[in-house]
């Protein structure tokens, strides 16, 4: 059925939910987890949540690697409980693009998502991230909703 499975996370709430129901979904058909944490640039004012940042030539502070390493290792630790091979991505852009580029070079036949994520700084799943995964991902997707 399911065989390779994206799931993406920014640590939020409803990501982790996300990441939670997809352990136990991949651990009952023995899949493989492409894990993803997308991060991008953003302006240097909105940084307010007290990340470092380094600033790049364009004028943008991009989220420190290390909060995404930190997402992505927190992640992986409750598939590893479950007994799940998963693969770590950490990747820079736009989140639905990032989340499709994904499932596409993997060739995932589900992918999971929550339906909202982190604001400001640390955003990622927000709004229209899982309406556009829903559109034009390569496979069936799995949006999983928390209040």
């Amino acid at each position: 059925m399911f065989e390779s499975i994206v799931v993406a996370t920014d640590g939020s709430e409803t990501a982790s939910e996300a990441v939670r129901q997809a352990a136990q979904l991949a651990g009952a058909l023995g899949a493989r987890v492409h894990l993803v944490c997308v991060y991008e640039p953003v302006p240097s004012a909105h940084d307010a949540e007290g990340g470092i940042g380094v600033r790049s030539e364009s004028g943008w502070v991009l989220r420190p690697r290390e909060a995404v390493d930190a997402t992505l290792a927190a992640a992986a630790a409750v598939f590893a409980a479950a007994g799940v091979e998963v693969d770590l991505y950490a990747q820079r852009g736009d989140p639905a693009d990032a989340i499709l580029d994904v499932a596409e070079e993997r060739g995932a036949d589900l992918i999971i998502v929550g339906n909202r994520g982190r604001a400001g700084a640390k955003r990622f799943l927000l709004g229209s991230v899982p309406n556009r995964i829903s559109h034009h991902a390569p496979c069936a997707v799995l949006i999983i909703r928390t209040p």
